[in-house]
């Protein structure tokens, strides 16, 4: 496709999905209705399979995710980072009750999704391990699912998470909207009532430091080059202990490490010229998978896939709910927070931030709601998608084909 075309249609889908959500005040968010719509223009052909790749915004996106990381851990104080352990406990939970609420499934449904080595799956417990591989985590565990499924012959079990990680936004971005929704005008009634702490007063004395940079390195191209080399860095510890340390884990750290010994500004790249185009650029990330869906396999898989998703929410609201009335926490904050195994970052980002703009009247209001929504929801992100659904499906995996 031609790439000035493809990168045209993309921000017309992007334009008309910012524009429902505004007027729905988020109750449909952006990311959602953007969702749909490529869904439908990828199963229906109107959108050829290269429209993402050929805007050149998916390439893009693979260069500067770890940029707006850097930049989101400059948006978290160490003091917020660290009182997010419980936000961790819940998301880590979240996994197990996905895949208890699968095998429970399996238990009641499995004559139902039973089949053979010849129909790509050997057992009902191959789609428990994938689905709750798949649905709790991101492009890691479906790499592990698939590699154990085609390593003893499964087709079917190495498509299966692939539709999962293309369709699970479509489940999570509307319910996490409504639910973030009813947390952001709670929290709005705890501001009015004097019961939050004034965020923008902080966060605006923050911002008047310009952090430790060089003059030299205080413009766009400045800016770039230092939030790549830590990049960089963050990489080179990945590598180096073989995927442990998380490259996005790692990078959130250092945004968040660096921001707090004064190096970096808050929001190092706020300012900055490129800014809004790599914000673009990693929300088509969202997207990529979309374009793989094929009308056969959703045919074939429709019954597990709905298993899949009816029981892994429930399991995902259950359990949330549960350890985070426990730790404290709002029942909708607790959900939201699990809700995140869906998707993880960007859209724990970009729903964090439209729940608060929808909900607060003043800029004020917006900034006190999204410091107490936004540090829990990227923390819930990695705790979900990057860290305990990649240790989990890792040990679970082997159960593939065992028979």
């Amino acid at each position: 496709m031609n790439p000035v075309l493809a990168f045209v249609v993309v921000m017309a889908v992007w334009t008309v999905s910012e524009y429902v959500a505004r007027k729905t005040k988020s109750l449909l968010s952006s990311l959602f209705v953007a969702s749909l719509i490529f869904l439908v223009g990828f199963l229906t052909g109107i959108f050829p399979d290269d429209l993402l790749a050929s805007s050149s915004l998916l390439a893009l996106a693979g260069v500067v995710v770890g940029f707006i990381i850097v930049h989101l851990g400059t948006m978290i104080s160490l003091d917020d980072f660290i009182k997010q352990w419980k936000t961790f406990l819940i998301g880590a939970s979240t996994v197990l009750g996905i895949g208890l609420a699968l095998w429970l499934a399996a238990l009641i449904f499995g004559r139902s999704i039973a089949g053979s080595a010849a129909d790509g799956y050997a057992q009902a417990l191959d789609f428990v391990v994938a689905g709750t591989g798949a649905l709790s985590g991101g492009t890691i565990s479906v790499i592990i699912v698939q590699e154990a499924a085609l390593g003893v012959g499964l087709t079917a079990i190495a498509i299966f998470p692939v539709l999962i990680a293309a369709l699970q936004g479509l489940i999570g971005f509307p319910l996490t909207s409504i639910i973030l929704r009813r947390e952001a005008a709670r929290l709005k009634g705890e501001y009015r009532a004097g019961n939050l702490d004034v965020a923008e007063v902080a966060e605006q004395q923050a911002a008047s430091s310009e952090g430790r940079l060089p003059a030299l390195f205080r413009n766009t191209p400045g800016t770039l080059f230092v939030v790549g080399v830590v990049v960089l860095a963050a990489l080179g510890l990945n590598n180096l202990t073989d995927g442990i340390l998380n490259t996005f884990v790692v990078a959130l750290v250092f945004g968040i490490l660096l921001r707090t010994f004064g190096v970096f500004k808050p929001s190092v790249l706020a300012g900055i010229d490129s800014l809004g185009l790599m914000m673009l650029a990693i929300m088509i990330l969202v997207f990529g998978p979309l374009a793989t869906v094929e009308v056969a396999d959703l045919k074939a898989l429709a019954w597990p896939l709905v298993l899949v998703f009816v029981f892994g929410v429930v399991g995902i609201a259950g359990t949330s709910a549960l350890v985070g009335k426990l730790l404290g926490y709002s029942i909708p904050m607790s959900v939201a927070i699990g809700l995140t195994s869906l998707y993880g970052f960007p859209g724990t980002m970009i729903l964090s931030q439209e729940a608060a703009k929808g909900a607060g009247e003043s800029p004020e209001e917006v900034t006190a709601i999204e410091h107490e929504i936004l540090p829990k929801m990227i923390i819930a992100g990695f705790s979900t998608v990057t860290i305990t659904s990649v240790i989990v499906t890792s040990i679970i995996a082997g159960r593939i084909g065992a028979g």
